[in-house]
Order: C-alpha cells, then sequence, then structure tokens
C-alpha cells in the first residue's frame, strides 16, 4: 500500500505549510501529493506550484469538479500540466452534488449523473489519445456543439500539445454502488470518500471485478497524539460539514453514505442539526466510533495497530488528510 498526502482545498486563504509538506512526503518515499476544490481554490493551480519545488512526488487533483470545466479544458489543464512535472498527473475528477454545481458553477445537476461521467471521461480521453478530432454524439458534452442556440458550424479539433501520455491515469470520486460499478469499467482508479477498513462489506459488492492495476485511494486524516478525543475533534468537524452542510435535506450524497455505512439514524440527525443552525451540535454529534474508522489518530502504537487493518484490504493508496511532519515521519515509518 503506497502513502499520499492530502492537502485539500485552501480555507480563507493558502497555507504556508502545503509546499514544507509535500517537499518533505517526497522526501520520506511518499507516492503522491494531492489538491481538492469546491468553491474557492482550484485543483490545478496548486499541484502547479508545488510540481516546480518537487521532483519525483506523483501530482493528483482530488478532485477537480467536472461542473467547474468543459472535458476539453479539463485534459488541457491535465495534459499541460503532465508535461511541466515530467509526467506526474493523476487526474481525479467528481460530479460535485446539486447545490455547488447548480448554485456555484450556475450549470444544471445532470439528471442521468452516470451518463454525464461517462462521457466526460470519454471526451478527457480522446483528447489525451490524440488519435482523431474529438467527437461525441453525446447528452451532456456533445461535441461539435449542436443545440439550438448553437451557430451549427462548429468543427471537431484535435489538440495542437501533443500530450506527454495518452494513457494518463483518471480517477473517480464515487460513492453510490452503480457509480462505483462504472468506475471500475470506466476509469483508471477510484477515490472513495469515506472508507472503514472494518467495513469493506459496504463496498463488497462493487468491487468483484477490479482489474489488475485499478487504484483504490481513500483518504483518511492522520494524526499521531495522545489524547484520540481530542484528535478526532477536526474529523467529527468535517463530518458534520460534509453530512449537515454540502447538500440538500433531500439530496445529500454524503449523509446517504454514512447511512449505507450502518449510522443511518446519526446522519439524519446530524444533518437536522446542521440545517437548524446548530452547527456546533452536529459536530459533537458525530459518533467517535465512525470518526475513528475512518481516520488513523492516536499515539504511535494504536496507529501502527490500526495501519495493518488498511493495508490488509484492497486499498493500494492511502492518501493521509490533514497530517503534520512528525505525523508524516510516523506514518512513512510505520508503512515500510
Amino acid at each position: 500500500m503506497r502513502l499520499g498526502v492530502a492537502l485539500g482545498y485552501w480555507g480563507r486563504g493558502p497555507s504556508a505549510d502545503h509546499v514544507p509538506l509535500a517537499r518533505e512526503a517526497e522526501r520520506l518515499g511518499y507516492d503522491s501529493v494531492w489538491t481538492a476544490e469546491s468553491w474557492g481554490s482550484d485543483a490545478f493551480t496548486p499541484l502547479t506550484w508545488i510540481a516546480a519545488q518537487t521532483s519525483t512526488i506523483k501530482l493528483g487533483t482530488a478532485i477537480a469538479q467536472m461542473a467547474a470545466r468543459s472535458p476539453t479544458t479539463t485534459a488541457m489543464h491535465a495534459l499541460t500540466l503532465d508535461h511541466l512535472s515530467g509526467g506526474r498527473v493523476l487526474l481525479g475528477l467528481g460530479l460535485s452534488g446539486p447545490q455547488v454545481v447548480e448554485g456555484w458553477y450556475g450549470r444544471p445537476f445532470p439528471k442521468s449523473p452516470l451518463t454525464a461521467t461517462r462521457e466526460y471521461v470519454d471526451v478527457v480521453r480522446q483528447v489525451l489519445r490524440r488519435e482523431a478530432p474529438v467527437e461525441l454524439d453525446g447528452r451532456f458534452h456533445p461535441l461539435p456543439y449542436d443545440g439550438p442556440d448553437g451557430t451549427g458550424i462548429g468543427k471537431t479539433l484535435k489538440s495542437i500539445t501533443h500530450p506527454l501520455r495518452s494513457d494518463l491515469p483518471v480517477l473517480l470520486g464515487a460513492e453510490g454502488p452503480k457509480n462505483i460499478a462504472q468506475t471500475i469499467r470506466i476509469a483508471d482508479g477510484w477515490l472513495p470518500l469515506y472508507w472503514s477498513p472494518t467495513r469493506t462489506d459496504v463496498y463488497e459488492a462493487s468491487l468483484t471485478d477490479v482489474p489488475e492495476g485499478f487504484l483504490i485511494a481513500p483518504m483518511a486524516r492522520a494524526k499521531v497524539c495522545d489524547d484520540v478525543a481530542e484528535g478526532l475533534l477536526p474529523v467529527k468537524a468535517m463530518l458534520g460539514f460534509y453530512i449537515g452542510g454540502m447538500g440538500h435535506a433531500k439530496r445529500n450524497f454524503h449523509a446517504d453514505l454514512m447511512a449505507r455505512m450502518g449510522y443511518e439514524e446519526e446522519a439524519r440527525h446530524i444533518q437536522q442539526l446542521f440545517l437548524d443552525g446548530r452547527r456546533e451540535e452536529a459536530v459533537l454529534a458525530v459518533p467517535d466510533t465512525f470518526a475513528d474508522e475512518i481516520s488513523l489518530i492516536g499515539p504511535r502504537e494504536r496507529i501502527a495497530e490500526r495501519l495493518e487493518l488498511w493495508r490488509k484490504g484492497p486499498v493500494t493508496d492511502l492518501l493521509l488528510l490533514g497530517p503534520d511532519p512528525h505525523t508524516l515521519r510516523v506514518l512513512a515509518e510505520l508503512n515500510t
């Protein structure tokens, strides 16, 4: 199992720790570093900055939101950064949810998410293969555009720039069983949102036909500390926000996933507290057991024991979220 470091997206501004953490991770033998985006900083620009100050560590987007860019634009970002970094890009993509897609990007959330994702990946792969002008008779991403408000004179095009790698890895963020099954068919890897090494049965039916070399790369917040309860507070804060605030009361993929993992009553309670404006209570309502099983928190000996559970399962890449330099070093030592 390889290790990566997940830097997430910016809060109020950029973190001065991100480049030093990426460089330390590279020095320690970490395989990858990942950035994200929500409705603030983007995923590609920080990776470019990191690429300029590192030399071997892979550069992943976890995740780049599909609604933020047309698939050809995303392919342009990926192939550009892949050239500049010497072939280190891992392109992680995801749909996000209706509130972000419609509220931030001003686009309709696709009524057929699986079709929209499949078309998006198809176009990206066509650009990267550069075998012919990109063309798709698609419902969501037709190329050339043939809608009623178009000119009708669009022309199929092939990238001027020759991609460095035609097989640049594409990974997808997927939560529902059908989405995961499609991800295994059309992508090179899967970025699970929550992963519990003690509840792999949640995904067992979706992982029956995983091809050789397929990446399974969940994130887990990591912190070497003496006080487990205190160390879990950032995990609970993240869960409270995602389960309570990252989605509508009637359509929240994160809350639905927590429910499928055995915490349905708790997920709905957290969601209601958050929607009622009782955010601190929502965070405290996150069960310690759930926060604990999807993270690596505590003294070195405890983390060593729990890390073995992750290593025994199908995870190929464990992306450590929010680690400090000491935690990075400890996990590197324990994973050897």
